[in-house]
């Protein structure tokens, strides 16, 4: 690893690696990730991408986005989003990445909140082959030096400026400098007791930037996700039960066998219809056993192996499911370039709030959002970097006990209790 790099991009998820393969060519780029490269939400990810379909779905998409988000959303980012997703969708196309076909065309689907079929997937693994087409991509470009197994545990200032990061690789402390700094280390599960997040994931580069003075918005907001496959266990990293199952006709049932919901709802209103229903049973039941056996298999292989994995068939019978934290609507606040209030420190992905998702998150909004404004951070950083002067050497001390007792996901965790006590119960 060099002292100094141009770039240096903290996180592997897609907005991550996204901004890695827009970067210009000639930038020396670090690219890191506290765990193996694979750790991350986004290889998660089964449901899909969203985006709008033709230009009269423009506007049904960002309402639709809008509506989910209880019109909390930045409605200029929300149109960002949705009218720059055709060109996101193509940019995955282009290196790689193969959507799932209906007699030759691209097969949309639905999901909860979305008025019309406009999400595209890979069978139900979407978020692990979109990764895998960018690190193939990315493997192409010899100015991108990646490491894994590699905490960030600091920012470096000077002069008003973000200039570098503290890092620890085993038991060394080191910093590397830079010009740019872009934080996409993801969100926060990893804090909650029940989580279909990768369970590294505690909100640290929320939190440093927070301990720098770095704005954050919508702390509050945070999305559960109805259906995890109720496992009867705690304290364990939940598997998601995709909405894309509902989108394809699965119905929500309780222990009675009776309907109580509408399962294309947004997802907070379906997570609060099953808190009701489960106020004295541990869980409810979603069914698509009665859809034909092959087509269950040929669109939902992962659900169907893990399922089987607990002893539940799901050509044949329900599946448990209970809501769990999911998705991180706040974060640090950025502009549509992914820009915050602190020069030369960026901020995409989970990390990030750029305001699209309000108070709920749209289903399939979240791959989307990681790919568009990675993409329009890159062209910021690509005409602004040759203005920026490469820092010198920082000289700051670093104290290993100072480190090793910083616990920067327990801020987070402090911060959202701060402002709100709605998840305290939920909380490791």
């Amino acid at each position: 690893m060099k002292e100094y790099y141009d770039v240096i991009v903290i996180g592997t998820g897609i907005a991550g690696l996204n901004t890695c393969i827009n970067l210009d060519k000639r930038l020396k780029v670090l690219l890191l990730a506290k765990d193996t490269l694979s750790t991350t939400n986004t290889s998660l990810a089964q449901g899909g991408i969203a985006t709008a379909r033709d230009n009269e779905d423009i506007d049904r998409h960002i309402q639709d986005t809008l509506k989910a988000g209880k019109f909390h959303n930045d409605s200029k980012a929300v149109r960002v989003l949705v009218e720059e997703s055709f060109k996101s969708i193509k940019s995955i196309m282009d290196i790689g990445v193969v959507f799932d076909k209906s007699n030759s065309h691209l097969h949309f689907t639905r999901e909860g909140g979305h008025s019309a079929y406009r999400i595209l997937h890979v069978k139900d693994k979407t978020g692990r082959y979109i990764s895998k087409s960018m690190f193939e991509a990315i493997s192409l470009n010899e100015n991108i030096d990646i490491y894994d197994h590699t905490s960030v545990l600091d920012i470096i200032i000077e002069n008003g400026a973000c200039t570098g990061v503290v890092l620890k690789t085993g038991s060394e402390l080191r910093i590397v400098n830079s010009k740019v700094v872009m934080m996409a280390s993801g969100g926060v599960g990893g804090l909650f007791k029940s989580s279909t997040n990768q369970a590294i994931l505690r909100g640290e580069g929320i939190g440093i930037a927070f301990m720098n003075n770095v704005a954050l918005k919508d702390m509050s907001f945070i999305q559960f996700h109805p259906t995890a496959l109720y496992d009867g266990k705690t304290g364990n990293r939940k598997f998601l039960i995709t909405e894309a199952l509902r989108g394809e006709g699965a119905l929500l049932f309780n222990i009675n066998g009776e309907r109580f919901v509408d399962e294309l709802s947004p997802r907070d209103i379906v997570c609060d219809a099953i808190k009701k229903q489960t106020r004295n049973s541990t869980h409810v039941l979603l069914d698509i056993s009665f859809k034909d056996k092959d087509f269950i298999l040929r669109r939902f292989p992962l659900v169907h192996s893990r399922c089987l994995e607990q002893g539940i068939d799901i050509t044949k019978e329900p599946i448990p499911v209970l809501p769990a934290q999911h998705y991180m609507m706040g974060g640090i606040e950025v502009d549509t370039f992914c820009r915050s209030n602190l020069p030369n420190f960026y901020a995409s992905g989970e990390t990030a709030c750029t305001g699209v998702h309000g108070k709920n998150r749209l289903a399939s909004n979240s791959l989307l959002e990681g790919l568009v404004f990675s993409k329009r951070a890159c062209d910021d950083i690509n005409k602004r970097i040759r203005h920026i002067d490469e820092p010198k050497a920082s000289n700051k001390a670093l104290s290993p006990d100072y480190y090793h007792e910083l616990d920067t996901g327990a801020l987070v965790k402090e911060e959202i209790k701060r402002r709100t006590e709605r998840y305290n119960d939920e909380f490791k």
